[in-house]
């Protein structure tokens, strides 16, 4: 007896799109595949709304804008093309700012829980990383006070560990904020 193997649908971004609007599930999108995102704690929620909030006041003005978690930033390359929510991004270029989502983002923040650790830490750092225009990935903990930042260097991409007090700074966007600023409200 031989196995029949099984034909895996694909969907078009487009397709995806459209779903989207339609959704009461938020789903990433990953080279035609659909993977629905799980909830968020209450800590997530505060660090992710403290940087919108601290990026939001800062950036008022200025030709950068802070978008929160229902924008998407969209990754192509070649023929594979995805789609992931960050929990905050800021844009820089209005050519890239589409309705539903951005080509552009300046600076991806993702606050890391158990079930998108993994992800955020090796698949989304590879991805973004690919993205002409980001110059800086941030990776918060949300259990400790505790960022990973990955800035892009002339010569390749930098990782530092900030903890505490220490302060946030992402001279691209001249911002800068305390982790006490970041981890208001959450008890760390």
């Amino acid at each position: 007896m031989s196995a029949v193997p099984k034909i895996e649908t694909l969907i078009s971004p487009e397709e995806y799109i459209a779903g989207e609007l339609l959704s009461q599930v938020r789903h990433e999108y990953i080279a035609g595949r659909v993977y629905a995102m799980a909830g968020t704690s209450v800590n997530h929620n505060y660090i992710a709304g403290n940087f919108f909030s601290e990026l939001h006041a800062q950036l008022h003005g200025k030709k950068c804008a802070p978008f929160m978690n229902d924008m998407k930033v969209r990754i192509r390359e070649a023929l594979d093309e995805s789609h992931y929510y960050p929990d905050v991004m800021v844009n820089c270029d209005p050519a890239g700012q589409q309705n539903y989502f951005c080509d552009t983002p300046a600076l991806v923040i993702e606050v890391l829980s158990p079930s998108t650790e993994a992800i955020d830490r090796r698949e989304k750092l590879t991805a973004y990383r690919r993205i002409p225009s980001l110059h800086t990935y941030i990776l918060a903990e949300q259990d400790k006070r505790e960022l990973t930042v990955y800035r892009r260097l002339p010569e390749g991409w930098e990782k530092t560990i900030l903890t505490g007090a220490d302060t946030l700074t992402v001279p691209e966007l001249e911002f800068s904020t305390t982790l006490d600023a970041i981890y208001a409200r959450t008890g760390l």
